[in-house]
Formats: structure tokens, C-alpha cells, sequence
């Protein structure tokens, strides 16, 4: 029994090298696509992974009237994580806030800012009617 599977072993073997050696460069255009699928799929496993650490994970409220020395009961790497997501939870409220608050002092330079926005807009418009009618080109434009 062990005989016929070693057999079959040296036979896929001495086919398989058969193979190279006859196209040696369909065989190394065959190991350049796994090398490179297999990245795709490593790159794509890391994406996931961090995106889910951070979209997929249930957030907890920090209690802060607990006492202090609570802290020390969880690991180090959970507290570092929620002390990074805090801190990205906590940059993304300043940054809501500062969208919706009025960072003018004056109606001048609200006035001022708005003419300005005006401007860019135009000069947007302008700029995109401008463009050569190169195929692909004009409807590119109109998504930027």
C-alpha cells in the first residue's frame, strides 16, 4: 500500500519537473501569479482585520465614576485599544462639532468666506468647461 503512494509521488514529481523544464516560462509566470495572489489575499486579510477591530467591535461606555485602581484588572493590550479608540471616538466629535458651530466673529468675514466659496465654485465650473472632449476625460471631471 505504501509502495504505489511513494510510486504516485515520484511520478506526480518527475511530471511535474518534466513540465517546467519544458515551459520554464509559463512556470514562472504560474509562481509570479500565486506570489501575487497570495499578497492580494494577506493585504485584503489585513484590511478586514483592522477595519473590523474598529467598525465591528461593540462599544463599551466608560464609566467614569468606577474607582481608579479597576483599571489594572484588564490587559494591557485591551486598555491601549480602547484608550486608541477613545481617542479616535473623541477627534471625531471635535471634528462634528467644529462642522456645525459658526467659526465666524463677524458678518464681514462670514460674507468674505461665503463670497470666496462662490468664487472657487465658478472657477471650478470654468475650468471643467474648459476641458479638451477627450473621450473619458468630461465625465471624469464631473465626479471632482
Amino acid at each position: 500500500m505504501s509502495s504505489t503512494k511513494d510510486m504516485s509521488l515520484i511520478s506526480s514529481t518527475l511530471t511535474a519537473y518534466t513540465y517546467i523544464s519544458e515551459h520554464p516560462e509559463r512556470a514562472a509566470l504560474y509562481f509570479m501569479c500565486g506570489v501575487c495572489v497570495g499578497l492580494f489575499l494577506t493585504l485584503l486579510a489585513l484590511v478586514v482585520q483592522i477595519s473590523c477591530r474598529t467598525d465591528c467591535k461593540p462599544r463599551r461606555r466608560v464609566d467614569r465614576k468606577r474607582p481608579a485602581d479597576s483599571d489594572s484588572d484588564s490587559s494591557d493590550s485591551d486598555s491601549d485599544w480602547d484608550t486608541a479608540s477613545d481617542l479616535s471616538a473623541r477627534r471625531q466629535r471635535r471634528f462634528e462639532r467644529t462642522l456645525h458651530t459658526a467659526t465666524f466673529t463677524s458678518a464681514e468675514e462670514l460674507e468674505r468666506a461665503q463670497r470666496l466659496e462662490e468664487r472657487e465654485r465658478i472657477i471650478r465650473e470654468i475650468w471643467m468647461n474648459g476641458q479638451p472632449d477627450v473621450p473619458g476625460t468630461r465625465s471624469l471631471n464631473r465626479y471632482y
